[in-house]
């Protein structure tokens, strides 16, 4: 990949880690993070992954 392309997926990955953000503060605002923990949970990792992998794309840019 060049550094356009890992720039791309970054910002894909910022889309996805905004999206999961504000669903995470939807199920904290209905009380659903409580009563859907597992989903809830779920979200968490999705999140953390997607954090993951863009660190890792912005290391190789920054090389």
């Amino acid at each position: 990949m060049n550094v356009d392309e890992h720039q791309r997926v970054i910002d894909e990955l910022q889309t996805v880690v905004a999206d999961t953000q504000a669903t995470l503060t939807r199920f904290e605002d209905s009380g659903m993070d409580k009563e859907m923990f597992a989903d809830y949970e779920k979200l968490l990792t999705i999140l953390d992954d997607t954090v993951k992998q863009q660190r890792e794309h912005t290391r190789v840019v920054l090389g």
